[in-house]
Formats: structure tokens, C-alpha cells, sequence
């Protein structure tokens, strides 16, 4: 890990951070939420003694990164331009792409907005759809999965950041990323983004306290609304 260098890079008006490791065809990684560029650290050391130069940004709103606080400067047109304007500044001019959950999402509109900057494109946990062009998209995730649903309880600004903060950050960590529940997640509002069963959590092998730590201590800073700005963003 202490091989991995962090630099900020100015891009589209704002810092973003990015760390990377290596020489050679650059692969860049984009994280989802609630993560960082530190979701990708084993597959940087990875990639990087294999002869690939490795980069991930904590994206706009996450970890060491401005986070703008108004949901409109998350479109996927922000996005994007701070990640060209990132290849830009690193002197690159075409990548590998390779996305988690939002970043696979951004990662598809980065094919799609500028296909020219990619070499090809591997993506984890959200598929491709087409958007119905009669519908928004929260309108069509309320009417199919109801108004509980996470995403769209996730629209009204400070609510769920106001839920967050009655938790400890490290055990919210870890419930959002060892909960292996595959039904859509629902959560009413007499329940509450915050209202975690006080059974202790088990976790897996490839997440360790001390990683814990590390994305509690960048929330705690940062908070949740950069991430969850994502969200509301959805229909712009």
C-alpha cells in the first residue's frame, strides 16, 4: 500500500484526488457508494506488478475530493468532464475502464459521451439500461418498487445524511458493505436508514477492521452527501 501514490489534480473547477501505481497501459477505476479509490487497492497492486499503470480517483463528492453540495453538480456531465479532464492532466489519451456500482453507471455514460478516451470497459454490479423516454427514472423506480425503496428515499436532501449521523460511522460502514441480502433494499420511514440491529456483524475476509477505519474516517470528514448526491441527480 505505501507504494501507492496520491496526488490532487485541479479538473472542471474542482480538486480531485487520485491515487496510482505503476508503468505501462493505464487502467482506471471508478469506485461506487458508499466506497472510495480504496476499493481498488488490491486489484492497483495487482494490475501494477503485471506491467499496467493503475489509477483510481476518489470521485466528485468522496473521500479527499471537492464535494459541491448541490445535487446538480453531479450529473453525469460533471462526472465525466472531471474524468477527462483528469486523463487530460495525466497526459492520457485512451484507458482501460473498469467500474463498480455508480462508477459502472458513469463508466457507461463515459462509453457513451466519449468513446474515443476508451479501450475497453469492464463493469461490476449495474447493468445496462436504456432509459424509458417516458418515464424518469426515480417515477419508474417508485412505481415498480414502491416509495421505500432506497434510491428514492434517498431524494430528499438531508434526510438520510440526518439518519446517518445517529449511527457510528464504522458500523454503518460495515453494514452497507457486508449486507449480501439480494432483494431490492427497502427501508420504511418508521425504520430508518440508521436503525441497525445491534447483533454484531460479521465480517468477510476481504474486509478488515483497519479498512473499516479508513472509510469511516473519510465519511466522517467528508460525510455522505457528495455520495448520496449521486442519487439525486438520477433524473437530470
Amino acid at each position: 500500500m505505501d507504494k501507492i501514490q496520491h496526488k490532487i489534480i485541479q479538473t472542471k473547477g474542482i480538486n480531485i484526488h487520485v491515487a496510482e501505481i505503476g508503468d505501462g497501459p493505464a487502467v482506471l477505476f471508478l469506485h461506487g457508494f458508499p466506497e472510495l479509490w480504496y476499493s481498488w487497492r488490491h486489484q492497483m497492486l495487482f494490475l501494477s506488478s503485471r506491467g499496467y499503470r493503475a489509477i483510481a480517483p476518489d470521485l466528485r463528492g468522496y473521500g479527499d475530493s471537492d464535494a459541491p453540495p448541490c445535487a446538480t453538480s453531479y450529473t453525469a456531465f460533471h462526472i465525466i468532464g472531471d474524468l477527462v479532464g483528469l486523463l487530460d492532466a495525466m497526459g492520457l489519451d485512451r484507458v482501460f475502464l473498469v467500474g463498480h456500482d455508480w462508477g459502472a453507471v458513469m463508466a457507461w455514460y463515459f462509453c457513451l459521451l466519449r468513446p474515443d478516451r476508451i479501450k475497453a470497459l469492464v463493469n461490476l454490479s449495474v447493468v445496462f439500461q436504456p432509459r424509458n423516454p417516458k418515464r424518469k427514472p426515480v417515477e419508474s423506480m417508485r412505481a415498480k418498487l414502491g416509495d421505500d425503496y432506497y434510491i428514492c428515499r434517498f431524494q430528499e436532501p438531508g434526510e438520510a445524511e440526518e439518519e446517518f449521523a445517529r449511527v457510528d460511522t464504522a458500523r454503518l460502514i460495515k453494514k452497507l458493505l457486508t449486507t449480501r441480502n439480494p432483494a431490492p433494499p427497502r427501508l420504511p420511514k418508521e425504520v430508518g436508514f440508521g436503525c441497525l440491529p445491534h447483533k454484531p456483524i460479521t465480517m468477510p475476509s476481504w474486509l478488515s477492521e483497519d479498512d473499516v477505519q479508513y472509510y469511516a474516517a473519510k465519511f466522517s470528514q467528508k460525510g455522505f452527501t457528495g455520495g448520496l448526491n449521486y442519487y439525486r441527480a438520477v433524473d437530470l
